[in-house]
């Protein structure tokens, strides 16, 4: 059985200065998407370049708003976590293996081309 074992969270926090995080609150299901430029000893957060992003459910349908706000200050009690962003979708093996076969064989069918001359 594998124990758990707690880490300090400053080193962590420390790392991400200067990345896209994420932020979410405790509260309305609000994160907030932005550049980490500080953190201090209570783990209040500074971030800049951030969106507003806030989840709301509407006759079962999930909506996402998402509005840019520049420079924010974040109170670490309002924080319920904090991750790194990820930069961007990575392909699927699927669509990996479909533009390898697409440049082997010469086209988008898979239909070699011939040269004429």
């Amino acid at each position: 059985m594998s124990t758990f074992q707690p880490i300090n969270p400053k080193p962590f926090l420390k790392s991400l200065i200067g990345k896209q995080v994420i932020v979410r609150l405790k509260w309305n299901k609000t994160e907030y998407r932005g550049t980490l430029i500080s953190i201090d000893n209570y783990m209040n957060l500074q971030l800049d370049q951030t969106y507003e992003i806030i989840y709301e459910v509407e006759d079962g349908n999930e909506t996402k708003k998402e509005e840019s706000i520049g420079e924010i200050f974040i109170r670490c009690n309002n924080v319920l976590f904090v991750r790194e962003a990820k930069s961007e979708p990575q392909e699927t093996e699927i669509e990996t293996e479909t533009s390898v076969a697409t440049e082997s064989n010469g086209n988008e069918n898979g239909n070699k081309e011939m040269e004429t001359d």
